[in-house]
């Protein structure tokens, strides 16, 4: 298994997380495979897609860093690691989904919009939050919480395009979300969204100097 911290410095280097919801399993597949294809390698499937487990078995054994999100309780959260979820993503805190998560060493990414919650996920061990959703946001908001809370790591997801995503990314992100133009696109144009993908990593790998 790999360590809790390397997989989150893995994430940092990749600097996209691709969030897969699909109407079908199929669906997931493929636009999961898109993303790859484009240079994306970190996915989050997600809860929210029917047989999830499919995608789970069908991506096992790639190089694909993949994660599990929309996980709303601890249960589910102990399912997608024996699954395979190499870290887990949620849109609000849940202390006892912390709990399991840190029980097997997987990182646990809650969603936050307020200190208080930062702090709180602070508290339970979560070495990132996910602003969500950053389309509430802007990245001054990121430079504003790290003059109180200077250890903030945040992955903004949620609201982050390819207009936005270098300002995201130059606040001092670890990483950011990427889902409604992924999904869009592939319900448009199925396999050719790895167009688009590419585009995201192409400006992700800008941003972050060339080392992504």
């Amino acid at each position: 298994m790999i360590a809790k911290h390397s997989i989150l410095a893995r994430i940092s280097e990749l600097k996209v997380v691709a969030v897969i919801r699909g109407n079908t399993a199929k669906d997931a597949i493929e636009l999961s495979k898109a993303a790859a294809g484009g240079g994306i390698k970190a996915i989050e499937l997600t809860y929210t897609t029917p047989n999830i487990d499919q995608v789970f078995r069908e991506l096992a054994g790639t190089k694909t860093l993949l994660g599990a999100g929309s996980v709303l309780d601890p249960e589910t959260a102990r399912y997608a690691i024996l699954s395979g979820a190499q870290f887990i993503v949620s849109p609000s805190l849940n202390p006892d989904t912390a709990t399991v998560c840190n029980r097997y060493g997987i990182p646990y990414l809650p969603g936050c919009t307020t200190i208080k919650e930062m702090i709180q996920a602070l508290e339970t061990g979560c070495d990132v939050i996910k602003l969500f959703p950053s389309s509430q946001f802007s990245p001054s908001f990121i430079r504003s919480i790290n003059g109180t809370l200077s250890n903030v790591k945040v992955m903004p997801t949620g609201g982050v395009n390819l207009d936005n995503i270098t300002e995201w990314l130059k606040a001092r992100e670890v990483a950011v979300g990427i889902s409604s133009d992924l999904n869009r696109a592939y319900q448009d144009g199925g396999y050719n969204s790895v167009e688009l993908c590419s585009e995201y990593h192409n400006k992700a790998y800008k941003a972050a100097g060339g080392v992504a």
